[in-house]
């Protein structure tokens, strides 16, 4: 079955066309895509465990959700459909920066994204969907940062790199 098409970007987030999604990724060619940070009342951070069976990253702990929004979504729109259909839930969310990274994979397949960043508050009840999520959990971020100090490989590469900047926008030391 074919991939669903990316947003194919320059250095400035202009579209400058589409492709297949696998094959961005074995190409590492710059792509739009959107990371969901959700906080809960008492600050912590809602971490999501990727399904066993995900195509790269598997089973690694990381934010809430992340994808990429299909040409003709806005970023807003791409952010509420993939937490909805990966965490069974939605609530407002708030671009707070963006950022660019590329990050190759052991499978071959390299992310270089165009990564913007949402946060949200969210309180009520989590119903992640198992193709996606294997688990989640919500921790204060002084015990992600010691767990990312102590088993920085349990961990995904995009949210080792968006992490500092979240804390650093919420006004959250991250040392």
């Amino acid at each position: 079955m074919k991939s669903p098409d990316v947003i194919l970007v320059n250095e400035k987030d202009e579209a400058i066309g589409t492709m297949e999604k696998m094959e961005a990724h074995q190409k590492g060619v710059l792509h739009r895509a959107f990371s969901v940070f959700i906080i809960n009342d008492a600050g912590e951070l809602l971490l999501q465990r990727r399904a066993l069976e995900k195509y790269h990253s598997a089973g690694l702990w990381t934010n809430a959700c992340c994808s990429h929004q299909f040409p003709g979504e806005t970023t807003a729109a791409a952010a509420h459909r993939r937490l909805q259909e990966e965490m069974g839930f939605d609530c407002e969310l708030h671009e707070i920066f963006a950022f660019t990274y590329k990050s190759e994979f052991d499978n071959g397949l390299t992310e270089h994204e165009f990564d913007h960043v949402l946060l949200g508050v969210y309180n009520g009840n989590i119903l992640p969907n198992a193709a996606e999520v294997c688990d989640y959990r919500y921790l204060p971020t002084r015990q992600i940062l010691e767990l990312i100090k102590n088993e920085p490989d349990t961990f995904t590469i995009w949210f080792h790199k968006a992490l500092p900047m979240v804390l650093e926008h919420m006004k959250i030391p991250s040392v």
